[in-house]
């Protein structure tokens, strides 16, 4: 059974929403699955990156991330999309079968118009970039949250159709690996936390900055000794650290009044920095260790192209491109 997910880089860390709505999941799958891979989308990072230092930085920063996380190479495949060029050719191949209604329902594409955005041909034909990426390496199971069941809906319908069209298997339809446990992660005013917001608090953002994002959080001019809304972003927040007769004894001090917005988002910077404190610590002894990060993503690109070359010919003999095998 292969698990397989991937990570845009378009910051110098991932946030709390990366970490508690993926790359929590992904350390714990790679204990569960012995055949995982994991890559850094580089690719999928140009629709909003043009910059080649800063999409190195980024790069660099997500396999960072990654490793202080405790994605262990010897168990998982961990490397970047673009050292397997492959995936643009099974890209080309499945936008032929692609049709144009189903990436105009793409979510993102339809967001980026309601909010009138300049769409170019990058966003709206990402879904398919990002089938490719899954049935490249015939993944088995695709990490997502309920809201990104519709990228697995449309990889599999995508698959379908080529196959369809050159009467042929040689494209495995994934399953969705719903992770209902994991709520969706407000940012500090309250939206889903995402860097197109910049509503983000970083994991291992320095102390003064992630101080800034935390008291910055968003709350209503409810009076301290009022009782408090715990349904709001500052609690949600905190209870992703808390255990639950701890989140029990939140509720029951909010509800009695003379509770601080500004005492809970104390508390919450302060398990922040425990509870990522000895992540922070890797993350520092990897910084100083940039020739074996390229060496474990060379590694992992070997390994994964090695699944993808085989997939990729097969797809390329199905319909008549190349040499005849």
């Amino acid at each position: 059974m292969r698990v397989l997910s991937g990570t845009k880089p378009t910051g110098d860390s991932l946030h709390l929403g990366n970490y508690f709505g993926a790359l929590k999941q992904f350390v714990l799958l790679q204990e569960k699955y012995e055949d995982a891979l994991y890559f850094i989308a580089d690719y999928h990072s140009m629709t909003t990156v043009r910059d080649a230092e800063l999409r190195r930085r980024y790069s660099m920063n997500v396999a960072l991330d990654y490793l202080a996380a405790g994605l262990d190479p010897d168990r998982a495949v961990l490397f970047r999309q673009s050292d397997v060029p492959e995936v643009c050719e099974l890209t080309w191949m499945l936008t032929t079968v692609t049709p144009m209604g189903m990436l105009e329902r793409a979510h993102a594409y339809k967001a980026a118009k309601d909010q009138g955005e300049n769409v170019d041909h990058g966003l709206f034909t990402y879904p398919v970039l990002m089938a490719a990426d899954i049935l490249l390496y015939h993944a088995d199971l695709v990490p997502v949250g309920q809201d990104q069941k519709q990228h697995i809906e449309m990889t599999r319908d995508m698959a379908q159709r080529f196959n369809h069209a050159y009467d042929c298997e040689a494209l495995v339809l994934p399953e969705p690996y719903i992770m209902d446990d994991t709520a969706t992660v407000p940012g500090t005013d309250g939206r889903k936390m995402s860097k197109s917001y910049d509503n983000t608090i970083q994991m291992f953002a320095g102390k003064k900055a992630l101080k800034k994002s935390v008291m910055g959080i968003q709350t209503d001019s409810t009076p301290v000794e009022e009782a408090k809304d715990t349904d709001t972003a500052v609690f949600q927040l905190w209870n992703l650290f808390a255990t639950p007769p701890e989140r029990e004894d939140m509720v029951e001090r909010a509800q009695a009044g003379g509770l601080g917005y500004g005492d809970v988002k104390k508390e919450l910077l302060s398990r922040i920095l425990d509870y990522f404190a000895p992540m922070r610590e890797r993350r520092e002894r990897f910084e100083g260790q940039p020739k074996e990060i390229e060496e474990i993503l060379r590694q992992g690109a070997k390994q994964a192209g090695a699944i993808a070359e085989p997939v990729l010919e097969g797809c390329r003999q199905a319909s008549g491109l190349g040499r005849p095998g």
